[in-house]
């Protein structure tokens, strides 16, 4: 097959795919979200790779679900479908943590909700079965690659077959999935029938439970056993993230009655050149021109001049799904490359001088997290950096600036930001300061956004994140490096709350920290389970499945309202469940008028909270640091929080989180000369996974911009490091 390179958007309809002399295309594709053609959108990147090796590709973005005609657009594919729900898992797209809908959909025209079913991915696959009976079907993207195996889902509360089972498709591709994508078209397209396709990697299938096996493989549970043993679930969740590594892992298997599931191990990470070309293909950056009357796609906004120069992340955030999906295995790639992306952002109309990222799951990581990766794998049982870095660590930033200087110093570019998430405890690690003093000094827009997530150690550890004292030592060095460089920047803490593991009374330490270092979270995160993240196996099954050890939860309602409402203990509508909390875990010492109290009594006459015990120093909450995001008075809503945003990225993406400074430098919170409040988040959205790409699988938070911190939305922006 003639490889060429296909300009301009690809059909979004069938009169577009006529002009191009497409009348019957090689594969359909099926999207939940609008049509962006930008790398950082799962579709995109996946239909360029497959049109770059000449292969034709139509799009059917956000289909009208409620029958099979609009699946019928094009006709038939000589190859098949692909099926994805976008960027983002479609129940987190769809709900809040608190299980309630979305009034605000970023991957949609104008913002509209409800375009995207409950489940995408299976009443899609169902359509087409409808139109078509026995099409090939190849389902990917996030919501595909987290839902691969036997999962516990938050929104049924209950464990559920893979994915691939309850679709009715018939492959399943994981992870990212430029190179499995190319193989499988080849194969298809040499004639051989997807039921024969049984030894490519990345791929999960359905055989007979007696079909011989192409890879040595583990598990064997049979999905009766997982629904009902939770112990035998967080075994088999933590074997599965264990094997999911393409140099030593193998195959993991699942009984479903007489059929066998068969995931097979994983397809090696892009190498530096592979990646190189991937982000070289001819995209026009930007929503197909269709959308244009009802006001564009939102989540282009935070991406347009974002540039994603690596993947994967070995960070090992417990509820963040990275790992699961993009692999620990960080791949980059070459500083060309990223100088090249940049020099084409400076040509678009609207370009305005600012990079708004170069960044990625975690921005500052460039290569594996040491030599023996390379050779052996990741270490199954040993997180790189928690709870202490590994003594074999690579910490090194000096490529990481060598991009910095390379895209800084480019023609038409004012200023290069990073917004992704930085892992601040790798900064730490790096014995050189060089990069920490470039970070400050040259690429923050008035605040930096890092997530030290709580102050207990131990639920720290249970969240893979370093102990507190490693954050307050950071910002000792982060205040120290802003005064040398005569700079008056904040640093702003992201926090969750409800996390498997913290106790009312750990929401209790955290409140007080707070409150002693004049830090006024804006908005707090709950903990939200989304599917492949340790933190939500812990969720269902009060089990730590990587040590085995029983965790405490807050599953109920009421009692994660009262975790939340601490670490918002300054606002008065919060303090009686501030004054419940605390007499359910004998604080009561802190209801009262002094310094140290978080809260007034009842009917004391006046404020109902602390918050007005605080000195603020004559300055107002109105003070704005931060270019681009909003501050507010008092507690005046922002017109954009009810929107639920959505975007990991991603990630995502969301959680405002707003410092107060009282002129004094504090171990959390704020330095500087005067008061302010500020709040925002931004989103970057970085593609999607299975069938591309990174997607949002940041999980653990619902800042309402939905975070899953997996690839489509990048890893930072939603969550930061």
């Amino acid at each position: 097959m003639k490889k060429n390179q296909i300009t301009g958007f690809l059909p979004l309809c069938r009169a577009e795919a006529l002009e191009r002399g497409w009348e019957q295309p090689d594969f359909v594709y099926v999207t939940g979200d609008a049509y962006v053609d930008h790398p950082s959108f799962g579709v995109s990147i996946i239909s360029r790779v497959l049109a770059a090796e000449g292969f034709s590709v139509c799009i059917i973005a956000q289909p009208d679900y409620h029958s099979a005609d609009a699946f019928r657009e094009y006709g038939r594919p000589k190859l098949g479908f692909l099926v994805s729900s976008g960027n983002l898992d479609s129940m987190v797209a769809n709900y809040t943590v608190a299980k309630r809908r979305r009034s605000y959909d970023y991957y949609s025209p104008g913002g509209k909700p409800g375009l995207r079913p409950d489940r995408a991915v299976i009443v899609y696959c169902n359509r087409i079965r409808e139109a078509y009976g026995d099409v090939p079907i190849i389902i990917g993207g996030l919501e595909a690659s987290l839902r691969r195996c036997a999962h516990y889902d938050y929104w049924d509360n209950r464990v559920r077959n893979s994915i691939l089972v309850d679709s009715g498709a018939d492959l399943l591709t994981y992870g990212m999935g430029e190179n499995i994508m190319i193989r499988l078209a080849k194969l298809l397209d040499r004639g051989i029938p997807i039921s024969k396709i049984r030894d490519l990697r990345g791929t999960v299938y359905l055989a007979p439970a007696d079909e011989r096996l192409h890879y040595e493989s583990v598990g064997g549970w049979s999905i009766d056993e997982l629904r009902t043993d939770r112990a035998l679930y967080a075994e088999a969740f933590a074997t599965q993230y264990r094997e999911n590594d393409h140099i030593r892992g193998r195959a993991v298997t699942e009984r479903y009655g007489d059929r066998i599931l068969v995931q097979n191990p994983p397809m090696p990470p892009l190498e530096r050149e592979e990646l190189d070309r991937v982000y070289a293909l001819p995209y026009e950056r930007t929503y197909h021109p269709s959308y244009e009357a009802a006001g564009g796609i939102p989540a282009i906004r935070e991406v347009r001049f974002s540039i994603t120069h690596n993947r994967g992340c070995f960070g090992g955030c417990a509820f963040c799904a990275i790992a699961y999906h993009q692999g620990r295995a960080v791949r980059s790639r070459s500083i060309d490359s990223v100088v090249r992306e940049a020099e084409l952002l400076t040509t678009l109309p609207d370009f305005k001088g600012y990079i708004h990222d170069v960044g990625g799951p975690t921005a500052n990581f460039r290569g594996p997290a040491c030599a023996r990766q390379l050779e052996h794998g990741v270490c199954p049982n040993r997180r790189c950096l928690t709870p202490t870095p590994c003594p074999n660590l690579i910490a090194d930033h000096s490529e990481y600036i060598e991009l910095l200087q390379r895209v800084e110093s480019i023609p038409g570019i004012k200023k290069v930001f990073i917004r992704s998430g930085i892992r601040y405890d790798y900064m730490l690690a790096d014995k050189s300061d060089a990069f920490f003093r470039r970070l400050v000094e040259k690429h923050v827009s008035g605040q930096l956004k890092v997530a030290p997530e709580h102050c207990s150690d131990h639920v720290l550890a249970l969240m893979g994140k370093p102990p507190i004292g490693v954050f307050e030592r950071f910002s000792e060095k982060y205040f120290s490096l802003c005064s040398h460089a005569g700079l008056d920047q904040y640093l702003v803490p992201y926090l969750m709350s409800s996390h498997p593991g913290s106790t009312l009374r750990d929401a209790v330490e955290l409140a007080v920290y707070l409150h002693s270092n004049s830090c006024t979270p804006e908005q707090v995160q709950d903990f939200y389970p989304t599917p492949g993240t340790a933190s939500t196996v812990m969720y269902y099954t009060g089990i730590d499945p990587m040590s085995g050890e029983k965790v405490p939860i807050t599953d109920d309602p009421h009692k994660k309202q009262l975790q939340r409402a601490l670490l918002q203990s300054y606002r008065p509508e919060n303090a009686p469940l501030v004054r419940e909390a605390l007499r359910r875990v004998g604080r009561e010492d802190l209801i009262g008028y002094g310094r140290e109290c978080l809260v007034r009594p009842e009917n004391h006459g006046g404020h109902d909270g602390a918050r007005s015990e605080r000195k603020t120093g004559g300055n107002t909450r109105d003070d704005r640091r931060d270019g681009g995001t909003q501050s507010r008075r008092g507690n005046a809503p922002n017109p954009r929080d009810d929107r639920d945003r959505q975007g990991d990225s991603r990630d995502n993406r969301q959680r405002d989180t707003r410092v107060r400074s009282n002129g004094t430098r504090g171990s959390v919170g704020t330095r500087g000369k005067q008061n302010g409040a500020y709040s925002g988040k931004q989103s970057n959205t970085r593609g999607e996974n299975g069938m591309r790409g990174k997607q949002n699988t940041r999980g653990g938070r619902d800042n309402g911009s939905v975070v899953q911190r997996g690839s489509g939305q990048r890893k930072g922006d939603r969550k930061k490091r």
